[in-house]
Protein backbone atom coordinates (compact mmCIF):
# COMPACT_ATOMS: atom_id res chain seq x y z
CA UNK A 1 0.00 0.00 0.00
CA UNK A 2 1.27 3.18 -0.80
CA UNK A 3 2.12 5.75 1.39
CA UNK A 4 1.76 9.55 1.33
CA UNK A 5 5.52 9.90 0.70
CA UNK A 6 5.65 7.31 -1.95
CA UNK A 7 2.46 8.38 -3.96
CA UNK A 8 3.55 8.64 -7.69
CA UNK A 9 7.18 8.22 -6.79
CA UNK A 10 8.96 6.28 -8.44
CA UNK A 11 12.72 5.77 -8.10
CA UNK A 12 14.73 3.93 -11.66
CA UNK A 13 17.19 1.37 -10.99
CA UNK A 14 19.26 1.84 -13.90
CA UNK A 15 19.70 5.87 -13.07
CA UNK A 16 20.28 5.23 -9.33
CA UNK A 17 22.82 4.57 -6.89
CA UNK A 18 22.92 2.96 -3.12
CA UNK A 19 25.61 4.57 -1.72
CA UNK A 20 26.35 2.89 1.89
CA UNK A 21 28.70 4.98 4.19
CA UNK A 22 31.11 3.86 6.66
CA UNK A 23 29.48 0.43 7.42
CA UNK A 24 33.01 -1.14 8.80
CA UNK A 25 34.56 -3.22 11.40
CA UNK A 26 35.85 -0.31 13.47
CA UNK A 27 32.57 1.85 13.09
CA UNK A 28 29.54 0.43 13.41
CA UNK A 29 30.05 -0.70 16.66
CA UNK A 30 30.38 1.98 18.80
CA UNK A 31 27.96 4.38 20.71
CA UNK A 32 25.34 5.32 18.56
CA UNK A 33 21.84 6.57 18.24
CA UNK A 34 18.76 6.62 17.57
CA UNK A 35 19.65 3.38 16.23
CA UNK A 36 22.39 0.76 16.91
CA UNK A 37 24.97 -0.05 14.45
CA UNK A 38 23.46 -3.29 14.25
CA UNK A 39 19.96 -2.07 13.07
CA UNK A 40 21.88 0.18 10.23
CA UNK A 41 23.43 -3.09 8.86
CA UNK A 42 19.87 -5.07 9.01
CA UNK A 43 18.27 -2.03 7.53
CA UNK A 44 20.94 -1.72 4.85
CA UNK A 45 21.21 -4.70 4.27
CA UNK A 46 17.51 -5.20 3.01
CA UNK A 47 18.68 -2.27 1.20
CA UNK A 48 21.39 -3.68 -0.88
CA UNK A 49 19.35 -6.74 -1.61
CA UNK A 50 16.50 -5.19 -2.81
CA UNK A 51 19.29 -2.62 -5.22
CA UNK A 52 21.11 -5.79 -6.70
CA UNK A 53 18.01 -7.93 -7.56
CA UNK A 54 16.83 -5.20 -9.43
CA UNK A 55 19.83 -4.22 -11.19
CA UNK A 56 21.49 -1.18 -9.68
CA UNK A 57 24.54 0.00 -9.01
CA UNK A 58 25.68 -0.91 -5.07
CA UNK A 59 28.67 1.22 -3.58
CA UNK A 60 30.43 1.00 -0.10
CA UNK A 61 32.13 3.25 0.95
CA UNK A 62 34.89 3.19 3.81
CA UNK A 63 37.44 5.40 4.93
CA UNK A 64 41.28 3.77 5.74
CA UNK A 65 44.55 4.88 5.97
CA UNK A 66 47.85 4.20 4.83
CA UNK A 67 49.59 5.02 7.90
CA UNK A 68 48.05 7.36 9.57
CA UNK A 69 49.66 10.69 8.14
CA UNK A 70 46.80 10.92 5.07
CA UNK A 71 44.13 11.59 7.26
CA UNK A 72 42.96 15.37 8.11
CA UNK A 73 44.44 17.10 11.48
CA UNK A 74 43.11 20.45 11.40
CA UNK A 75 42.85 22.31 14.71
CA UNK A 76 39.55 22.09 16.16
CA UNK A 77 37.78 23.75 19.68
CA UNK A 78 35.98 20.00 19.72
CA UNK A 79 39.08 17.84 20.09
CA UNK A 80 38.61 14.30 18.45
CA UNK A 81 39.71 11.16 20.17
CA UNK A 82 42.85 10.02 18.18
CA UNK A 83 41.38 6.80 16.11
CA UNK A 84 43.00 3.71 16.72
CA UNK A 85 43.93 1.57 13.68
CA UNK A 86 43.42 -2.55 14.94
CA UNK A 87 43.73 -5.18 12.27
CA UNK A 88 40.88 -5.26 9.64
CA UNK A 89 39.38 -2.20 11.46
CA UNK A 90 38.61 -0.65 7.32
CA UNK A 91 36.80 -3.90 6.11
CA UNK A 92 32.84 -3.55 5.28
CA UNK A 93 30.42 -5.56 7.66
CA UNK A 94 30.68 -9.23 7.20
CA UNK A 95 26.85 -8.87 6.68
CA UNK A 96 27.15 -6.73 3.37
CA UNK A 97 30.78 -7.79 2.17
CA UNK A 98 30.09 -10.60 0.07
CA UNK A 99 27.57 -8.39 -2.15
CA UNK A 100 28.63 -9.15 -5.37
CA UNK A 101 29.07 -6.37 -8.10
CA UNK A 102 29.31 -3.78 -5.21
CA UNK A 103 31.77 -0.80 -5.86
CA UNK A 104 34.14 -0.02 -2.98
CA UNK A 105 35.33 3.91 -2.55
CA UNK A 106 38.06 4.20 -0.10
CA UNK A 107 37.94 7.98 1.16
CA UNK A 108 40.44 9.72 3.88
CA UNK A 109 38.08 12.28 4.92
CA UNK A 110 34.46 12.75 6.19
CA UNK A 111 32.98 13.51 2.72
CA UNK A 112 32.81 10.42 -0.35
CA UNK A 113 33.22 12.37 -3.29
CA UNK A 114 36.69 14.43 -2.59
CA UNK A 115 39.47 12.58 -3.47
CA UNK A 116 37.86 9.80 -4.71
CA UNK A 117 36.05 8.05 -8.44
CA UNK A 118 32.57 8.20 -6.91
CA UNK A 119 31.11 10.81 -9.10
CA UNK A 120 33.65 9.22 -11.65
CA UNK A 121 31.89 6.10 -11.69
CA UNK A 122 28.18 7.26 -11.18
CA UNK A 123 28.51 9.84 -13.60
CA UNK A 124 29.60 6.99 -16.33
CA UNK A 125 26.64 4.44 -15.66
CA UNK A 126 24.52 7.42 -16.21
CA UNK A 127 23.40 7.57 -12.78
CA UNK A 128 21.31 11.11 -11.43
CA UNK A 129 20.02 9.63 -8.02
CA UNK A 130 21.68 8.45 -5.03
CA UNK A 131 20.13 6.73 -2.29
CA UNK A 132 21.98 7.26 0.92
CA UNK A 133 22.54 5.41 4.11
CA UNK A 134 25.33 5.02 7.05
CA UNK A 135 27.15 5.97 9.95
CA UNK A 136 27.35 9.02 10.68
CA UNK A 137 24.32 10.84 10.16
CA UNK A 138 25.92 13.86 10.83
CA UNK A 139 29.70 13.51 9.84
CA UNK A 140 29.93 10.86 6.40
CA UNK A 141 26.16 10.65 5.80
CA UNK A 142 25.73 14.78 5.79
CA UNK A 143 29.65 15.57 3.79
CA UNK A 144 28.55 13.25 1.59
CA UNK A 145 25.00 14.42 0.55
CA UNK A 146 26.32 18.25 0.53
CA UNK A 147 29.20 17.14 -2.06
CA UNK A 148 26.31 15.26 -4.10
CA UNK A 149 24.13 18.04 -3.90
CA UNK A 150 27.22 20.42 -5.03
CA UNK A 151 27.51 17.87 -7.88
CA UNK A 152 23.84 18.01 -9.30
CA UNK A 153 22.67 14.75 -8.06
CA UNK A 154 19.29 13.79 -6.99
CA UNK A 155 19.03 12.25 -3.21
CA UNK A 156 17.27 10.04 -1.11
CA UNK A 157 17.92 9.55 2.97
CA UNK A 158 17.14 6.19 4.05
CA UNK A 159 16.30 7.48 7.44
CA UNK A 160 16.10 4.33 9.12
CA UNK A 161 19.34 3.14 7.96
CA UNK A 162 22.08 5.99 9.22
CA UNK A 163 22.06 6.84 12.48
CA UNK A 164 24.95 9.36 14.61
CA UNK A 165 26.51 9.16 17.85
CA UNK A 166 23.54 10.77 20.08
CA UNK A 167 20.13 11.19 18.65
CA UNK A 168 19.97 15.24 18.72
CA UNK A 169 23.00 15.15 15.78
CA UNK A 170 20.85 12.67 13.50
CA UNK A 171 17.72 14.18 14.38
CA UNK A 172 19.04 17.82 13.82
CA UNK A 173 20.99 16.83 10.01
CA UNK A 174 17.15 14.79 9.09
CA UNK A 175 15.10 17.88 10.51
CA UNK A 176 16.56 20.76 9.23
CA UNK A 177 19.75 19.61 6.34
CA UNK A 178 18.07 16.64 4.22
CA UNK A 179 15.28 18.10 3.20
CA UNK A 180 16.75 20.59 1.43
CA UNK A 181 18.68 18.78 -0.70
CA UNK A 182 17.03 15.38 -1.12
CA UNK A 183 13.82 13.67 -0.22
CA UNK A 184 13.65 11.73 3.20
CA UNK A 185 11.93 8.03 3.46
CA UNK A 186 12.57 4.94 5.29
CA UNK A 187 14.23 1.63 4.04
CA UNK A 188 10.76 0.04 3.17
CA UNK A 189 9.08 2.96 1.19
CA UNK A 190 12.36 2.90 -0.81
CA UNK A 191 12.53 -0.82 -1.82
CA UNK A 192 8.36 0.25 -2.58
CA UNK A 193 9.58 2.20 -5.10
CA UNK A 194 12.21 1.01 -6.98
CA UNK A 195 11.44 -0.51 -10.19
Amino acid sequence: MESNLTKGMEIKAEKTALVVIDLQNGIVHGQRAPYTGEEVVRSTSKLVDTFTEKGAFVVFVRVSTVDGKDMLKPETDIKMSQPQFPESWDLIVPELADTQQAHIVTKRQWGAFFGTDLDLQLRRRGIDTIVLCGISTSIGVDTTAREAYQHGYHQVFVEDAMTASTKEEHDYVCKYIFPKIGKIRTSEEVCEVLK
